[in-house]
């Protein structure tokens, strides 16, 4: 007989907010936009990415008039909300970017390794400190089916140059002991740790040091452009002003581009976290750990954790919500049933540790397109720019995704712009319903899969086919 185990005692006080942005040291908001004004370039967006595009402007060219419209607070949304993964990958994952990007994955894991290094280099400087560790990542096979994908992915690495340490179970279970690892390969140097939340602080107020005017709770409803010519104004239009921008970089995420034919290609999935209370030294030593390093699963439904500088665990994944229509509101940031889950396989991972309690539990939307990394656009005769689709991968790759923006809006042709990775875009989703039911179809067969030793059904192998194959 299965019994069922009540958790709800370790979640009765968890708050439905992110621990990150739970935070005292939090910076006060910045004013609306009231009235109107003129800016060289406007970015939409006050997360990772349009901050990026602001400061590396900025750096660039001191002159440059650039100013940014966030329409709740910077890093508000999915910068604040994530797992703190920094990874050097741009193409969510080798293996991902061979198969799709097969002439230029070397290019692009080179992009990506110089990418997470100058992050790195700036993170030293930032006027917030963003708790940046460079601890790398360990995957993990949690059954025996998975460790020949661990395998195969540490000899793909090597192809490409990198080392990642394969960990039988005995060695896995030294770094982190958990009775449901059988494998694990650590990648030492290509990921980091950092307080999502800070960073994004850092970013902000690295941004106003020099000299970007930054407007929050200024969300923009309509942008119109006066003409076709190089230097005919775009508009964008919130609640209580305006700005005529000569150049426009769009950062928005999961939320609905301004652009609307872009809203074929990325649809909004919740993704559920929980952070414990600290570990007393003597938890901490039941665990082992000593390395520190962010660990994931490697199933279709995978759970991913860390420490906190506090030494506290977050604890996310495993389910991934969409809701019909691209739904996206604050009520849906709560789900019982899946904190109920994930407090289940907390215990489950970390038997040492049953009884420890969550303090915080929320979930942040994931901008999800079918090839699970970032594309890009240009419309308006290129005077307006686009990033979107990085699938939970954003925390590090969003900086190159800045980078690229800005490049485009340039209009000059770069090594950046020349990237079939850049200039390709990925398969649109389909309109509703027939949306929702597809992704409800994949999400079945997924977990079906999960529990089949990875083996995929008909669907997910048509989907494969068309280039849309979902993996995790």
């Amino acid at each position: 007989m299965v019994v069922q185990v009540d958790h709800s005692a370790v979640l009765c006080d968890a708050a439905p907010v992110s621990y990150w942005l739970d935070d005292p040291t939090a910076p006060p908001s910045a004013p609306p936009l009231v009235g109107r004004t003129t800016a060289d370039l406007t970015v939409v967006g006050g997360g990772y990415t349009g901050l990026w595009t602001a400061l590396l402007s900025k750096e660039a060219e001191p002159d440059r008039d650039v100013l940014v419209l966030e329409s709740d607070r910077c890093g508000w949304a999915a910068s604040g909300r994530n797992g703190g993964f920094c990874s050097a990958s741009l193409t969510h994952g080798l293996s991902n970017g061979a198969t799709r990007f097969p002439d230029e994955i070397t290019t692009l894991e080179r992009l990506g390794k110089e990418n997470l290094n100058e992050i790195e280099a700036k993170a030293e400087h930032l006027p917030v400190d963003c708790d940046f560790e460079r601890t790398g990542e360990m995957t993990v096979a949690t059954e025996p089916y998975q460790v020949e994908s661990l395998l195969d992915a540490a000899d793909l690495a090597q192809r490409y140059g990198d080392n990642r340490i394969y960990l039988d179970q005995d060695r896995v279970r030294a770094e982190v002991d958990s009775p449901t690892f059988v494998a694990g390969i650590w990648d030492r140097d290509g990921c980091a740790l950092v307080n999502p939340a800070r960073l994004a602080w850092g970013l902000r107020r690295a941004c106003e040091d020099l000299g970007v005017r930054l407007y929050e709770h200024s969300r923009v409803d309509r942008l119109d452009s006066r003409g076709d010519g190089e230097e005919d104004p775009l508009v964008l239009r919130t609640e209580h002003g305006q700005v005529s921008s000569r150049r426009v970089a769009l950062a928005t995420n999961a939320y609905p581009p301004l652009i609307r034919r872009l809203r074929r290609y990325v649809v909004p999935v919740y993704d559920y976290a929980l952070m414990t209370e600290p570990l007393r030294p003597e938890q901490l030593g039941e665990i082992g750990w000593g390395h520190r390093q962010g660990t994931a699963g490697c199933g279709n439904q995978f759970l991913y954790y860390r420490l906190s500088r506090d030494n506290r665990i977050l604890f996310g994944g495993y389910d991934a919500i969409y809701h019909f229509g691209n739904g996206l509101r604050p009520s849906l940031e709560q789900r019982e049933s899946t904190f109920m889950k994930l407090a289940s396989l907390f215990v489950k991972t970390f038997p040492q540790l049953d009884g420890l309690r969550f303090t915080h539990a929320w979930a942040g939307a994931v901008d999800t397109c079918s090839r699970f990394c970032s594309f890009f656009d240009r419309s308006h005769g290129g005077r307006v720019v686009s990033v979107a689709g990085y699938t939970g991968l954003g925390v590090a790759a969003s900086r190159f995704g800045a980078r690229v923006m800005l490049d485009l809006v340039s209009g000059q042709e770069t090594g950046l712009t020349r990237l079939q990775f850049v200039r390709k875009k990925p398969m649109p989703f389909p309109p509703e319903p027939i949306r929702y039911a597809g992704v409800q179809l994949t999400r079945w067969s997924m977990a079906g899969a999960d529990r089949n030793a990875g083996r995929r059904n008909a669907w997910l192998r048509t989907l494969d086919r068309f280039g849309m194959g979902f993996d995790s």
